[in-house]
């Protein structure tokens, strides 16, 4: 539990770093408007298609549907609540965290070519990468725990949800619909809201059944 606290906070303090960068403007700043700015390959139609559709795994809508049957069939199936309750505690964590930070900082995205906080926009932090580390790694984390795959199983599915997440904020910098900035920070808050959902099923006992 306490390795898991010290992991948690230190992807959290991770996150409150890249949040004072975006309210003070530093210099991950400069980096943003580096990328934002420059010159896009102009891929073939089946391309930007597959683009989309890998950015699609960061969609709020699919993670969150995919956890939620994927959390149900594993409740069912050994007769426990315990996966459903965590599924629903890190979707709730998520947004109310993640959206009440969009909310608060406001800020624009890049294809307005213009980098502005306290403006009504919902860029930062970016929720594609928040969902995809947080809800495909709690969904790894319950095969991993009901499935009992070894060691090396488990492994392989960090660097699956690990893939994933980085190419979800690959392909937003491609299509230039997040900054940097905003991929990181999403990043480190999913991270931390992942750790201490994994510390939560570990510390605390459950002995719900299902009826």
């Amino acid at each position: 539990m306490f390795r898991a606290v010290k992991w948690s906070t230190l992807f959290f303090v991770g996150f409150i770093v890249v949040t004072q960068q975006v309210i003070t403007n530093g210099p991950l700043i400069a980096l943003d408007a580096r990328i934002a700015n420059a010159k896009r390959v102009d891929f073939p139609t089946w391309i930007d298609f597959i683009l989309m559709r890998i950015d699609d795994l960061g969609l709020r809508g699919l993670t969150a549907s995919a956890l939620m049957i994927a959390a149900i069939y594993i409740a069912r199936r050994f007769k426990t609540w315990r996966p459903l309750n965590l599924a629903i505690l890190s979707i709730i964590a998520l947004n109310l965290i993640v959206g009440l930070a969009k909310l608060l900082i406001g800020r624009t995205k890049p294809q307005l070519n213009v980098d502005l906080i306290y403006a009504g926009g919902l860029s930062y932090p970016s929720g594609h990468a928040s969902n995809a580390i947080l809800s495909w790694g709690v969904l790894a984390y319950l095969i991993y725990r009901y499935a009992h795959v070894d060691r090396y199983r488990g492994r392989l599915a960090s660097a699956g949800v690990a893939l994933i997440s980085l190419s979800v904020c690959v392909v937003s910098l491609i299509r230039n619909t997040h900054w940097l900035s905003d991929l990181v920070g999403g990043l480190f808050i999913g991270a931390a809201l992942l750790v201490m959902v994994i510390a939560i099923d570990r510390f605390v006992k459950s002995n719900s059944q299902l009826s």
